[in-house]
């Protein structure tokens, strides 16, 4: 009784593994300036969009003698078609993107890891089938079919609008996902787990998918880009109901509002441009860090 006592890592202990382990990935992640600049531009963009508006007061009253005017100390970014300020709306706009673009990541990620896992574990005749399914999803021209449902659905709120997004885009990852699990099905840790007979839910969520944790996580972080220029791209055409803020609505008012037609305005359509492609290359830049860190190999190189 004493020795298991003994035995048990103290609470020092089990804090002190998840911080050497977060310092070692810090570490390596300094010697990749591209993933660094990715990973801090990551938390920027998390702390403008969910922080920031905690502390920046909201400034929304149109203003009719301040309408598309050029950046100035009072307007760094200029000024919108009601007089409204840029940045003040690049902070409040960020928050539903993001949102959007994590929902739909995990709506897909799950979908993909589950049904792929279960089905290449099992084989036979439901793997037949769910390969069958995905190979018809990947053949069907997801832009056109998310014009078409966002069209006919009209989704009023972005929660709903994630899961449209999450439920159009997990049919590539599924075949990555199910090609992994193929190949390690076969380890010797699977097969013993497999003749202690321990059930199909420890050894696919137990076993297998904890060494996929790396590959899941890239994937996500991507299905997140895909997700962000997808909601944008649908607000833009106007098939979501335009209520709030965020950069995808101001660059629908920015064409809807004549703001080409303007030579003081190319800052209210050049910042939510520039909002969105920043936070993607953030998230494509520390992607490919964690590719790096992650794979011994590549590491080495």
């Amino acid at each position: 009784m004493s020795t298991a006592i003994l035995a048990r890592p103290t609470l020092g202990q089990r804090v002190a593994g998840p911080m050497v382990a977060t310092f070692e990935f810090l570490r390596l992640l300094a010697t990749r300036p591209i993933g660094l600049a990715g990973f801090v531009g990551i938390v920027f963009f998390i702390f403008l969009a969910f922080v920031a508006p905690l502390f920046v007061p909201l400034r929304n009253d149109p203003s009719l003698v301040d309408i598309y005017q050029a950046p100035s100390a009072a307007h760094p970014l200029g000024t919108d078609f009601q007089g409204r300020d840029v940045l003040n709306q690049i902070v409040y706009g960020g928050r539903d993107i993001l949102t959007v673009a994590i929902l739909a990541a995990l709506v897909s990620t799950f979908i993909a890891i589950s049904i792929g896992s279960v089905a290449a574990t099992v084989g036979g005749r439901l793997d037949t089938a769910i390969l069958a399914i995905t190979d018809v999803t990947l053949t069907l021209p997801k832009l056109i079919l998310l014009i078409a449902v966002a069209a006919i659905l009209r989704p009023t709120s972005f929660v709903f609008l994630a899961v449209i997004l999450g439920l159009l885009q997990w049919s590539s990852l599924l075949r990555q996902v199910r090609s992994q699990v193929l190949s390690l099905k076969e380890r010797d840790y699977v097969e013993a787990a497999r003749s202690l007979d321990l059930g199909l839910f420890h050894i696919v969520f137990r076993e297998i998918l904890p060494t996929m944790r790396s590959y899941i996580v890239i994937h996500f972080i991507l299905a997140m880009t895909e997700a962000m220029y997808a909601q944008v791209f649908i607000i833009f055409l106007g098939l979501v109901p335009v209520s709030g803020s965020n950069w995808g609505i101001m660059l629908y008012f920015a064409q809807g509002q004549g703001a080409l037609f303007y030579k003081d305005s190319i800052w209210y359509i050049l910042s939510p441009i520039l909002a969105v492609s920043l936070v993607q290359l953030s998230l494509v830049s520390f992607a490919g860090a964690l590719e790096d860190i992650f794979n011994p190999r590549l590491r080495g190189a």
